[in-house]
């Protein structure tokens, strides 16, 4: 048996049948012998549910970690970064559908591998899993963030959030931050652009938070499609009904796979920005050039404590503690690299 298809964890046996029932996220696919769950990451054979992808990358990088986007996670280091092939949504607009949608050349990548990549970078701090969905990569994603973890370092997950709570609660110990795509707050927009499920998504940025993971929230801005009032209101107000430290980026989309609206407007982010800051202690806008809307101020003395431009981070107005250097506000996150 190849090295990359191994044992699945989170799936049932359907009593008088051959079929299973994967447990991982919310499609819940029920899987015939012979055949692939909807990430086709999943084949049931035999009447045992195996992965495809393990320890397979399509991707490996070593990106500032700006670019996740974390703004309130070891502002200004860099953070290696893994993907593998598909994902468990198939969302018609996706800005990364050359791998989540299509089968790449993968490479092998272990986790003292991976190890090795970070003590490598003098900048480096942790890991993130990123470019496609990691929950689809689930059981390695589960070992190298163990491995990573015990080992000193950080991990973190940049995910669409569709996981089931019992697969989360076995590998929320082994993560740190995570940025969660809320890509609308309707579930028909979940149901027929993603083939999601905004209630599972919702459920997993709870209890995310909860158990104290850096979390912060990440919604492209589709003109025509999840730019309402009413959507962007629903949205600001599930988050800072969750807290109002979370920080929520509004990306710029730009027309990608199967999806042709036109590139968000600095207008629409703008009017999302002003929105959401009404709510938010933290609200920023990305995949754009705009020093003052991507730079942190702190929310109790309004002074610029991060100053952003870009990917470029200058964490300046804060302390390891996390502390803003002009009042000693307590601000969200982790900072523990800044030395001030």
């Amino acid at each position: 048996m190849s090295s990359s298809r191994i044992l699945a964890r989170y799936f049932e046996k359907i009593p008088c049948s051959d079929n299973l029932r994967c447990l991982l996220c919310s499609h819940r696919c029920v899987i015939a012998p012979g055949k692939k769950g909807f990430c086709r990451s999943r084949l049931n054979e035999g009447g045992v549910l195996y992965t495809l992808n393990y320890a397979l990358a399509s991707a490996v990088n070593v990106d500032p970690i700006e670019k996740k986007p974390l703004y309130h996670f070891l502002p200004s280091t860099d953070i290696v970064s893994i993907g593998t092939n598909f994902c468990n949504f198939s969302c018609k607009f996706c800005q990364n559908y050359e791998i989540s949608q299509f089968k790449t050349t993968t490479v092998q990548l272990s986790p003292e591998k991976i190890l090795e990549l970070i003590k490598n970078e003098k900048n480096c701090r942790s890991l993130a899993f990123t470019y496609n969905e990691p929950v689809i990569w689930y059981e390695f994603v589960r070992d190298a963030s163990e491995f990573i973890k015990n080992n000193g370092y950080k991990t973190v997950l940049v995910t669409n959030g569709d996981i089931s709570p019992e697969a989360f609660a076995d590998l929320a110990p082994y993560i740190d931050a995570m940025n969660i795509d809320l890509k609308a707050f309707d579930k028909k927009f979940y149901a027929e652009i993603c083939s999601g499920s905004l209630d599972a998504v919702c459920a997993t940025i709870e209890s995310a938070f909860k158990r104290g993971i850096i979390v912060e929230v990440t919604n492209l801005l589709i003109p025509g499609l999840n730019d309402s009032d009413g959507m962007l209101n629903a949205l600001i107000n599930f988050v800072a009904s969750v807290s109002s430290d979370i920080p929520l980026h509004f990306s710029r989309y730009h027309p990608a796979y199967l999806m042709n609206n036109p590139a968000t407007s600095q207008a629409l982010l703008d009017k999302a920005h002003s929105m959401a800051v009404k709510k938010l202690k933290f609200v920023y806008l990305g995949n754009i050039s705009d020093e003052e809307k991507s730079s942190t101020y702190c929310p109790a003395c309004k002074k610029k404590i991060i100053k952003r431009n870009n990917y470029a981070c200058e964490p300046s107005g804060i302390n390891y503690k996390g502390e803003c250097l002009f009042c000693g506000e307590k601000i969200y996150g982790n900072f523990y690299n800044c030395n001030n």
